[in-house]
């Protein structure tokens, strides 16, 4: 996963959580604009999520900021 990819899903977890909760849920979406100005990040994005780790449309935001953080 590239770099800025990384810092950006840990980013907006934190944001959500500390809105939220640690109960919220985000999608892979969440990390990108309306507008896809970066397609090949959107792509590895969706990639991670769906083929690599098999998660659903939402996911607990503190799920996914463990996973990455692992990587």
């Amino acid at each position: 996963m590239q770099k800025v990819l990384k810092e950006k899903i840990i980013e907006v977890c934190d944001k959500k959580i500390a809105v939220k909760g640690a109960h919220v849920g985000v999608s892979f979406y969440a990390f990108f604009k309306n507008k896809n100005d970066n397609s090949e990040l959107l792509m590895e994005a969706a990639t991670w999520w769906i083929k690599t780790h098999k998660l659903n449309h939402f996911e607990k935001a503190l799920k996914i900021k463990n996973l990455v953080e692992k990587l």
